[in-house]
């Protein structure tokens, strides 16, 4: 007799459910609780869970058992209770299904590393875990194994290993979806290319390949687009809900439940036979993705639905006037028009092509050019590496970036007294994205500060000393820069925010990529008259509609108005997309020019022409 779940897959796109942890966390389960644990500990919180995703119209719903292998679960002194876990968390799933929903077993990494496992004697092995967990799973009576999240080639494959050692104990045609994480680039957090993932794991036997976690539905669907070229095999995609951002101290995912469903439906053009979705997607997610997919196929269902605190130490000198710290800090200081671009370090060390970049910038006229510290919590070359190279080989200045999130206090003092020593005088000051937003969701954050405490260590060393209060020398003379975010939810909290940056020595303040003029225009009505620094305006010349759609639904802290995206909606169609992004980006500089004392251009793509169009544009302004 065929699996139920290889039956289904060749009539129809099979619809998943969204993500169990943080629906977990946004019932009050903390994250430092073992969320398999809840199987045996809050049985109906796990089972109502579950009916809400039947409900929504997943057609398949995972066990809650992503970590419960023997090495997550010893964290939390439970490594003898795998089988008991698992197992209880099949029942749960079972009893939400009913007769016409299957049951995965979701299986993730384990969480170690592997070579310690790999190299010592060890008892029970890595296969041996992935064994011990899966054979809980199939005895328990689930349709389907998942194994997903993996970014380690060989980690995977142990665990398809120990899967066909228990199909073969067992007798049983137990299927396989083998999805992994990706940038994004579309690559894994070891730099493997998402198609020469997809040809390995084929040829390790996987039934369905697919991708999931750490990227939204964009990156996603250019991923699948690369997969789709090398395999033909089933594919499965479960992309997060866009980008976590913090909004009143929660954590929100930012794609709309219609967004997601609109990318569900592309998904399906391109080749993707199962769709579900990860962090951040709730029922109400998959209630669109499901009715829209459904809509394709002509099916119809009703569906039921901080600040670390620095005391001020008296200056041991003077701080050196702004109009003497950089050339950039002249123009500032004498109300000139200033004109930044930003250019994103490279994956790897060669800047050849920055270079390159870089001097047509400067021969274009812009005064500096922005290197982004680790945007979205990637892993790229560092900014100061990258902006000495470019001053030595080049002649223009720089704003490097520095993200409060990866150095400690100690830290974060020795690179900016190192910086400085280098020759650089500019830096934008950013708390940075937290790690789960990028390659690395397991990597540590530090957060000694915020971007507003480390403003206050700058002008600390703006003054010859230290935070402890010891001299260094003769002072620095940095020129601190803040961002601000015009289309906060909270608009009074980014006020005050801004205010406290200004204090704190901020002086100049660039906004993040405004896509609505009144909306930037209003914001800085409200500027209170003590937080009043220059401020340069963040201009994105759009490339395309789908670069429209990522920002507006999957980066926070961008706001585009639906106007905007009706624009380039029709861009799309008349195949004039980049034309008519340069001229929104060119309209919206007219309208904010007056109130603003210059501009940050993002190049995307690294499309320097974009970029030098907006200034040319600028000048003739006036």
């Amino acid at each position: 007799m065929e699996n139920r779940f290889r039956s289904l897959l060749k009539k129809q796109t099979v619809i998943f459910d969204g993500g169990m942890g943080t629906t977990l966390f946004d019932h009050g389960v903390f994250i430092n609780r073992c969320f398999d644990q809840l199987n045996v500990t809050d049985p109906k919180l796990i089972l109502r869970i579950h009916k809400d995703f039947v409900a929504a119209g997943a057609m398949v719903i995972e066990t809650n058992t992503f970590g419960a292998n023997r090495y997550k679960l010893a964290s939390f002194d439970l490594a003898d209770k795998v089988r008991e876990i698992n197992a209880a968390g099949v029942k749960l799933a079972l009893e939400a299904a009913g007769d016409t929903v299957l049951v995965a077993g979701a299986v993730g990494p384990l969480g170690v590393k592997l070579e310690p496992l790999l190299e010592a004697d060890s008892e029970f092995s890595v296969k041996d875990a992935f064994y011990e967990q899966i054979d809980a799973l199939v005895e328990a009576g689930v349709h389907l194994i998942i194994l997903e999240t993996f970014s380690d080639l060989e980690e995977i494959r142990y665990a398809i290993d120990a899967l066909k050692e228990v199909r073969n104990t067992r007798n049983i045609d137990i299927p396989v979806i083998c999805s992994f994480t990706v940038n994004q680039e579309g690559n894994t957090k070891y730099g493997a290319k998402a198609e020469d993932v997809a040809i390995q794991l084929e040829r390790y036997g996987a039934d369905v390949v697919g991708i999931n976690c750490s990227v939204g539905p964009k990156p996603m669907l250019d991923a699948l687009e690369r997969i789709r070229r090398v395999t033909h095999i089933p594919l499965s995609v479960m992309p997060n809900a866009g980008l976590p951002t913090q909004v009143e101290g929660r954590t929100i995912y930012v794609c709309s439940p219609d967004y997601m469903a609109n990318y569900a439906r592309r998904f399906v053009q391109v080749g993707a036979q199962v769709v579900g979705g990860c962090c951040g997607t709730t029922p109400h997610h998959i209630q669109s993705i499901s009715s829209s997919i459904r809509q394709m196929s002509g099916e119809a269902r009703s569906l039921s639905v901080i600040i670390e605190s620095i005391e001020e130490i008296e200056p041991a000198k003077p701080e050196i006037p702004l109009e003497n710290r950089s050339r950039l800090g002249a123009k500032l200081a004498a109300g000139e028009f200033v004109a930044t671009v930003e250019l994103t370090p490279p994956q790897g060390w060669d800047l050849k092509r920055i270079l390159v970049s870089s001097q047509t910038v400067m021969d274009a006229g812009f005064d500096a050019i922005n290197i982004p510290d680790g945007p979205r919590a990637s892993a790229r070359m560092g900014p100061l590496a990258m902006a000495v190279v470019i001053e030595r080989d080049v002649g223009i200045e720089t704003v490097m970036h520095y993200a409060c999130r990866d150095r400690n206090l100690v830290g974060m003092q020795a690179d900016l007294l190192g910086a400085y020593a280098l020759g650089l005088k500019n830096i934008l000051v950013i708390t940075g994205d937290p790690p789960i937003m990028g390659d690395y969701p397991n990597a540590t954050a530090v957060f000694d500060v915020d971007a507003i405490g480390l403003t206050k260590m700058i002008r600390r060393l703006n003054t010859g000393l230290d935070l402890s209060g010891r001299s260094i020398g003769a002072p620095t003379g940095y020129v601190p820069m803040v961002g601000l975010n015009p289309t906060a939810v909270n608009q009074e909290k980014e006020l005050k925010r801004l205010k406290l940056k200004v204090e704190a020595g901020a002086l100049c303040a660039i906004t993040q990529p405004v896509f609505d003029a009144e909306q930037l225009l209003r914001f800085l009505d409200k500027v209170d008259p003590a937080a009043n620094v220059p401020v340069l305006a963040g201009i994105w010349p759009l490339q395309s509609l789908r670069n429209a759609e990522f920002l507006a639904n999957e980066m926070p802290g961008v706001s585009v108005p639906e106007a905007v995206l009706a624009k380039m909606t029709k861009a799309h169609k008349d195949g004039v997309e980049r034309a008519v992004g340069l001229e929104i980006a060119i309209e919206l500089m007219e309208k904010v020019l007056p109130r603003v004392q210059g501009i940050q251009v993002s190049a995307p793509f690294g499309r320097i022409k974009s970029a030098v169009a907006v200034l040319e544009a600028a000048r003739k302004i006036g």
